[in-house]
């Protein structure tokens, strides 16, 4: 086997450039490492369209069977149908082939495993020390002749997303949907077929070279498409996903395309209706807005680290209904403890069709604060960077849950160091526009002087 880029082990999942990084050579030792450290005997795949997944799937599935694993596949699904899977049927793990919304030439894998009682996300950094042992490992032919069961969980998973709404509450909206070419394209159609919304669809063929826009709903070519279609067939809003399908973004009638702790806010606000008092998880980035209307309807407002893992684990440690972070993932407590776009796609129609008001105006009321997007800097030593932030900001009020965060009555920043690349990552939130330029000139400057 040539040299391994270990980089592609991330903190919690493996993710690299196809087939320099990740190939099927790769695939089959992930699959040896991944039933080494879960230890399962029964294991099902989901992958994505991307133009690399069957070969990677290939590699995989052998990988298992030489552990003589038993292997389920799900064919092409959104992830979280493959969380849906390994949580309903009682599978001993799961593994998704995706890179979710990176571009087209990436691929990886988002693994899952049942510990005792919980399903657990495993980590990439975990199953790269096992893989190091195994990777010496060469593919027996044999494998390719061992049976594969076909798995479709789409009537159970629509039963159970379903659970969730009252389809009677949801109004006849016109609606444009971008399915990015992506995973959304098997989940949608099923899901609207139900709902007397007029839809618009973009993008609804699987093209694993996403020929329309970048699967990133947050690049900056994405959303254009979406938001002109918007203004031409005169609808009400849209909805953009992501490659893999587990986020989703709302843009409104005047084309704005809203943050995730925005989109946040709406989703609890159905929620603390329906369970009052139950706590909602948010990350350190989101708005102050959150917590205050999260208080303001009677829920209890849970900070946590960035990242769905991190919302993933809080809301289950605290009780949690709901979470949800500004990159667009929303975990529910009903499913698992998993993110599903597709419960927030069916749990945005409601609340909105419930509003009775403009999305715009909605969203307004709930964007009380000028909010920077998140600022990224290269430094070769984000420790020291971080204590010098930290002494020069030293009469805020300071929190240290994930990287730097600090609060003045007035403004507040984050500032907290990426797991996988030499990045200091800066978040501002200020009471005024001209305060939060103000204080994004001023910090920037700092942090360029020191870099």
């Amino acid at each position: 086997m040539k040299k391994i880029d270990f980089g592609i082990f991330k903190s919690y999942d493996i993710r690299g450039v196809y087939p320099q990084q990740i190939n099927n050579e790769i695939a089959f030792q992930v699959g040896i490492a991944f039933a080494d450290y879960s230890k399962a005997k029964k294991v099902v795949i989901g992958r994505d369209g991307r133009n690399s997944s069957e070969d990677l799937f290939k590699g995989l599935k052998n990988g298992l069977f030489y552990r003589n694993v038993e292997v389920y596949d799900l064919g092409q699904v959104p992830t979280e149908c493959l969380y849906f899977a390994v949580s309903k049927y009682g599978f001993d793990g799961g593994i998704m082939i995706t890179a979710s919304h990176n571009p087209k030439e990436y691929n990886g894998f988002k693994m899952i495993y049942r510990k005792g009682e919980e399903i657990e996300v495993a980590r990439g950094k975990d199953i790269a020390e096992i893989f190091k042992e195994t990777k010496e490992i060469k593919t027996p032919e044999f494998l390719e002749d061992k049976e594969i069961k076909k798995l479709d969980v789409f009537e159970d998973y629509l039963k159970h997303i379903f659970k969730f709404v009252d389809l009677e509450k949801i109004g006849n909206f016109k609606v444009a949907i971008d399915a990015s070419n992506g995973m959304a394209v098997k989940i949608i159609p099923k899901i609207i077929a139900k709902l007397p919304i007029k839809t618009f669809l973009l993008n609804f063929e699987i093209n694993g070279n996403f020929p329309s826009h970048s699967p990133n709903p947050l690049s900056d070519d994405a959303v254009f498409q979406i938001k002109e279609t918007i203004k031409e067939k005169g609808a009400d809003f849209g909805f953009i996903f992501d490659g893999d399908a587990d986020r989703i973004f709302l843009i409104t009638k005047n084309g704005k395309l809203l943050r995730g702790d925005i989109t946040l806010l709406l989703i609890a606000k159905h929620f603390l209706k329906i369970y009052p008092g139950k706590g909602v998880v948010f990350n350190v980035i989101c708005s102050r807005a959150v917590p205050e209307f999260i208080e303001k309807w009677g829920g209890r407002p849970v900070k946590s680290k960035v990242g769905f893992v991190n919302i993933r684990k809080k809301m289950m440690e605290e009780d949690a209904i709901i979470g949800g972070e500004v990159s667009g993932h929303y975990c529910f407590r009903d499913n698992f403890y998993f993110d599903s776009a597709s419960i927030a796609f069916l749990v945005l129609l409601q609340l909105i069709s419930e509003e009775k008001r403009d999305l715009d105006e909605i969203a307004e009321e709930l964007s009380p604060y000028a909010k920077s997007n998140e600022i990224n800097f290269q430094t070769t030593d984000k420790e020291t960077l971080l204590n010098e932030i930290k002494n020069k900001y030293a009469d805020g009020k300071q929190n240290f849950l994930d990287g730097v965060t600090v609060e003045y009555k007035d403004w507040w920043f984050n500032i907290r160091p990426s797991q996988t690349e030499p990045l200091l990552r800066l978040t501002i939130e200020a009471k005024t526009k001209e305060l939060l330029e103000e204080k994004i000139k001023e910090l920037t400057e700092f942090i360029e002087e020191r870099s």
